[in-house]
């Protein structure tokens, strides 16, 4: 069983940064690979980043490709979501998400493990 706490959301202005991160407990993390997913009201969940295992592949929705970066601090348990240039159309709720495979995938349905979201809001 992993748990997973997201931390670091909050108000920010358009063109802006923030840094997301999201800490487990229970197991370790770099067994696990990782997605950060978002949801806007009235919009299904959908990825945004994902990080594989030991190769460190990435993945990025083409809307946040060259804005965001994740990454993995394995002596710290935590995956981060570094955010740049933001836009207003980037707020949602975000949250991180863990499967037990190599395999990054899109689908929600496809993770395990679930942290409780973080709220970013983007101001025009």
């Amino acid at each position: 069983q992993v748990q997973l706490v997201e931390s670091g959301g909050g108000l920010v202005q358009a063109g802006g940064s923030l840094r997301l991160s999201c800490g487990a407990s229970g197991r370790t993390l770099s067994d696990y690979v990782v997605g950060w997913f978002r949801q806007a009201p009235g919009k299904e969940r959908g990825i945004v980043a994902g990080i594989s295992r030991g190769d460190g592949y990435t993945y990025y929705a083409d809307s946040v490709k060259g804005r965001f970066t994740i990454s993995r601090d394995n002596t710290k348990n935590t995956v981060y979501l570094q955010m740049s240039s933001l836009k207003p159309e980037d707020t949602a709720v975000y949250y991180c998400a863990a499967r037990f495979s190599n395999v990054v995938l899109s689908i929600p349905q496809e993770y395990d493990y679930w942290g409780q979201g973080t709220q970013v809001t983007v101001s025009s």
